[in-house]
């Protein structure tokens, strides 16, 4: 069966707080289908070379809190773009930046990257790819210990 794959990017540096956990970007899908989760991309531009890890995790989140592109995060629903397929619309919404956690996140990966020009480039071997269900979707969650910027870059198809 053909499917059809979006993206969705920060499309600019989140400023990260010291030792605080912030979802830096999150994909909701609608009520209709699920999402199939294909690549993660995350950069930091820090330039201390002995700088502590971030903890950047990949996470399945069901929005049962903060869940509202656009509420408590910056929306980025009219940013998402189609990268192959049948055009279709994406019927999803995505955000970025939360000011206040979303919930429930459960983490699928994790990674220690360092904040001086790190950067995690995963996707994901076909036939493991995450999905999720309907009117759910996955985030990107980072903890630096020191302020850093961080971009990302999520890769999915509808489910």
């Amino acid at each position: 069966m053909a499917k059809a794959g979006y993206t969705v990017t920060t499309g600019g540096a989140v400023a990260l707080t010291g030792g605080a956990a912030k979802t830096v970007l999150g994909v909701r899908a609608n009520a209709a289908f699920g999402l199939d989760l294909k690549k993660v991309r995350v950069s930091f531009d820090g330039t201390t070379a002995t700088a502590v890890p971030a903890l950047v995790e990949v996470c399945y989140c069901t929005w049962a809190t903060n869940g509202t592109m656009g509420t408590n995060n910056t929306t980025l629903t009219s940013a998402v773009a189609q990268l192959y397929g049948r055009a279709q619309t994406h019927g999803v919404t995505a955000g970025k930046n939360w000011t206040s956690e979303p919930t429930v996140l459960t983490p699928l990966e994790e990674w220690l990257v360092s904040p001086a020009g790190g950067i995690v480039v995963y996707d994901w071997p076909l036939g493991d790819t995450p999905d999720c269900a309907f009117s759910e979707g996955f985030a990107i969650r980072v903890t630096a210990p020191a302020g850093v910027n961080v971009r990302a870059g999520l890769v999915w198809e509808r489910a």
